[in-house]
């Protein structure tokens, strides 16, 4: 069964676009972990928020990652740039109109 986390990150004024543009960098590393989908982005009506949609091949493929280099660079180079407002869900996907499985 997928692991899926859809969640929030509050970011200081003016810098939301600076996230995402760190956050959207190509990183092999995580489809070789187990990474299926990962989507970041913004919405107009809410310009000091990131929106990130992670679908991973398991809950210990998404924890595994927090472990990768890439991954620790990426966060520290964002965290200045967010609030520490956090906010989301994680949940274990059941299926999928997309897909037989």
């Amino acid at each position: 069964m997928y692991f899926s986390s859809i969640g929030t990150m509050g970011v200081k004024s003016g810098q939301r676009d600076a996230v995402i543009s760190i956050l959207t960098r190509s990183n092999p590393a995580l489809a070789d972990i187990g990474c299926l989908v990962y989507e970041v982005g913004g919405r107009d009506d809410d310009p000091n928020t990131v929106y990130v949609c992670e679908v991973w091949e398991s809950e210990e493929a998404h924890a595994q990652s927090l472990e990768l280099d890439s991954v620790k660079e990426t966060i520290a180079e964002a965290m200045p740039l967010l609030t520490g407002d956090f906010g989301g869900y994680d949940f274990m996907v059941a299926g999928s109109p997309l897909r037989s499985e």
